[in-house]
């Protein structure tokens, strides 16, 4: 991270210089009212007043660290708070480094999780952590979002959520078996908060609970979303097939199911198309990767593929959906083949 140490008189300074030992593994810069140097591999700069340096922190720095009074600091920063997706973490610290409060962006930001790095360190550190999942321990949506390094949609939506298992409630969570595991592997999962239901199947779908969608397409509803990123898109073609006709069959494809390009990893095709200049050029355009798998891999696969016409012509069970499948890291295909006129396309993650 980078982060800011924010001090305001000699006894804040002299605390920030045996603060930063600890935060080794971090890019830290100083501000304090006295030094301008380069000490300790930080960079300290003098200032007048906070005032002065809160536009630069906010925006150039993951974390500001003030030595000083939590009163002072909550005036100083209330005119710079936009949303939890966007701030920095901000803590405090007393001067004597024994306590430490995660006062903003505990999750997203990570102010609580430098705040328990900072107290496995130092000895007789306290962590006033004040997040109420991270008190009593159950699982948190934004945290797991941000382990996986996946996007969030309908940020807002995560209060209701969090509070229902806050308060020992069931949350309804409408996802692919992938994805139930890796919420069952999670810290604070408990099965009794927790219901869980198929996108390919709704029959249970209940309208009486809050709902989390943890899926790759962002969807037209305001609940909380998750999507996870790393697509493979599994792409078939005619023969001869233009680059500008691939271009424009996967900006449809994205369009009508709520995916963007930024989540494709991976591109990925029969073998028997690794010449077809216009997939190549496409591949190459897009700076994707693109990976080609051979009969015996497609035919290996034991999923029921929708119909396709490289059975009649390659003795394959198919191309854009087996590919996709191959290439993708959880080998869950959550969109079947969809045809604009000589392109087929599929996806999965």
């Amino acid at each position: 991270m980078k982060i800011a140490i924010a001090t305001i008189n000699d006894p804040s300074l002299n605390a920030a210089k045996k603060l930063l030992p600890y935060l080794q593994k971090h890019k830290c810069h100083v501000f304090n009212k006295s030094q301008d140097t380069q000490e300790f591999g930080a960079e300290f700069h003098i200032f007048k007043k906070v005032d002065d340096i809160l536009p630069t922190a906010w925006a150039e720095f993951d974390a500001i660290i003030f030595i000083m009074a939590t009163g002072a600091v909550i005036r100083k920063i209330a005119p710079h708070l936009k949303d939890k997706a966007t701030d920095p973490a901000v803590l405090i610290m007393t001067l004597d480094l024994k306590r430490i409060i995660p006062l903003l962006s505990g999750h997203l930001g990570g102010a609580n999780e430098l705040a328990n790095e900072l107290c496995e360190q130092i000895d007789g550190c306290v962590n006033f952590v004040t997040t109420a999942s991270d008190q009593i321990k159950v699982l948190a949506f934004d945290m797991f979002a941000k382990k996986y390094d996946y996007a969030i949609s309908n940020l807002k939506s995560l209060a209701e959520v969090s509070n229902a298992i806050i308060n020992k409630k069931q949350v309804q969570v409408v996802t692919y078996p992938c994805m139930i595991e890796a919420l069952k592997a999670f810290e604070g999962y408990k099965e009794e908060n927790f219901i869980f239901c198929s996108p390919d199947d709704l029959e249970q779908f209940r309208e009486d609970i809050p709902t989390v969608y943890i899926t790759p397409q962002k969807l037209p509803n305001s609940s909380l979303q998750i999507q996870p990123q790393e697509i493979s898109l599994g792409l078939g073609m005619n023969r001869n097939t233009s680059k500008e006709e691939i271009l424009n069959a996967v900006k449809r494809f994205c369009y009508e199911h709520g995916l963007e390009l930024s989540q494709v990893s991976k591109l990925a095709s029969f073998s028997a198309k690794s010449d077809e200049v216009g997939l190549l050029e496409y591949a190459k355009e897009i700076q994707k990767e693109l990976e080609f798998f051979d009969e015996d891999a497609i035919n290996a696969l034991t999923h029921d593929f929708s119909p396709s016409q490289a059975t009649k012509f390659f003795n394959i069970k198919g191309v854009a959906e087996p590919a996709a499948l191959l290439a993708s890291k959880h080998k869950t295909l959550f969109l079947n083949k969809r045809i604009y006129g000589g392109v087929t396309i599929a996806a999965s993650f």
